[in-house]
């Protein structure tokens, strides 16, 4: 198996709520067949799929597919970079869990949850710079 994560695939209660929460974050949409929505991001693709469907299409009922502990991220060129995104997060519909903030290692993060209940860490890193795409690697460029 290659070293990578080709499709994230966020299993939603209401595919239009969902997509009206990340086309509110300022994401564009790619075209795709009816049940799905998608946006493409560098080198991968953020999916939302119905629940149901995505536990149907597992062989699972929807009380077993749990609930993993996980974050997903989205890291940032400037420390104040990290507000603003959180704000427009708010903004969209989602909910605060810790506004910006600096941590221990010397970086600045705040964290939210999508309506879905999704957690996403938004993060400046100084020790990881973005690439010049905006692309991320734990080491930078």
């Amino acid at each position: 198996m290659d070293q990578r994560v080709s499709l994230i695939t966020l299993g939603v209660r209401d595919l239009a709520r969902a997509s009206t929460f990340y086309d509110a974050l300022g994401w564009r949409r790619v075209d795709t067949p009816e049940g799905i929505i998608t946006y493409d991001l560098l080198g991968q693709t953020l999916g939302l799929y119905p629940l149901e469907n995505l536990a149907r299409d597992m062989g699972l009922d929807m009380a077993d597919l749990g609930h993993g502990a996980m974050t997903l991220a989205c890291n940032c060129r400037e420390k104040a970079e990290v507000a603003q995104v959180l704000a427009r997060a708010e903004g969209a519909g989602a909910e605060i869990l810790k506004p910006a903030h600096d941590v221990f290692w010397g970086g600045h993060i705040g964290y939210f949850r999508d309506p879905d209940g999704h957690v996403w860490e938004v993060a400046f890193n100084p020790f990881s710079p973005l690439g010049p795409d905006g692309a991320f690697r734990w080491d930078g460029y």
